[in-house]
């Protein structure tokens, strides 16, 4: 030992997820459109380019031999937030701005934010996921539902779950319909109302047919205080006012 201490590690360090870019031009573009800066750009001798949006940035490098931006699984990052519904505001507004719609679907999109959820993803053109999550989110949450409920409402919590938590809306999408046959039924007619009108907005954001679910729900009658409870849980639906059946 030659007697020199070893240094000291203090607590200051700053990690930068390095996220694949499958295209240049198309993550700038997509970024840019958010309202986002480009602070470096660079195509040779190899991809690089930092966004930066409020007080965070996003770093991205080349893209592996046979990425499939299409699978959405490419690289990811956490921003954790004070609370997310104001990102999520801007970056609907931004592509409303843009686009002239929300990006619902396919690549680039931005999933569904319910009042009072603590997280949403955007996608970018290469497949990566950007989740913001709120810092003050409940550290164990109940997946594949909560074991309190029953029937519509077991199902309703377990879809809740796989898109907000896991990104999963083809399996939330199952989920409803196999709930829907087995427990329709019987259940409240509000409650049958909100599964059917899940049932919609997934079908739309997975490109299938939405006939089936507002045919059943035009037959449904919806007294004023099931329409009022509609109207509060999923008043952030957009299409909502033209699913509903007349009052």
């Amino acid at each position: 030992m030659d007697g020199l201490s070893e240094p000291e590690v203090r607590p200051n360090e700053t990690t930068v997820p390095l996220m694949p870019c499958a295209s240049v031009e198309e993550t700038v573009g997509f970024y840019e459109a958010l309202g986002f800066e480009t602070t470096y750009k660079q195509n040779r001798p190899y991809v690089y380019l930092v966004v930066r949006w409020s007080g965070f940035q996003l770093h991205f490098g080349p893209a592996p031999e046979g990425l499939d931006p299409s699978r959405g699984t490419s690289g990811g990052c956490l921003v954790l937030v004070d609370a997310v519904a104001p990102y999520h505001a801007a970056f609907v507004a931004a592509m409303r701005r843009t686009y002239g719609k929300v990006l619902g679907s396919g690549l680039p999109r931005i999933t569904r934010h319910r009042p009072g959820a603590s997280r949403f993803t955007l996608y970018d053109p290469s497949g990566n996921s950007i989740i913001f999550i709120q810092r003050d989110e409940p550290a164990e949450v109940e997946y594949g539902g909560s074991k309190k409920l029953t029937g519509l409402a077991k199902a309703l919590d377990n879809a809740r779950i796989l898109r907000e938590f896991k990104n999963d809306d083809l399996q939330a999408f199952r989920a409803l319909k196999s709930a829907i046959r087995r427990h329709g039924a019987d259940a409240p007619a509000a409650e049958r109302a909100i599964v059917l009108c899940h049932l919609i907005d997934l079908a739309t954001i997975l490109g299938e047919a939405t006939d089936p679910w507002l045919t059943d729900l035009h037959a449904l009658y919806l007294g004023p205080d099931d329409r009022h409870r509609v109207e509060s849980e999923l008043g952030h639906l957009a299409g909502l006012p033209q699913w509903l059946p007349p009052a």
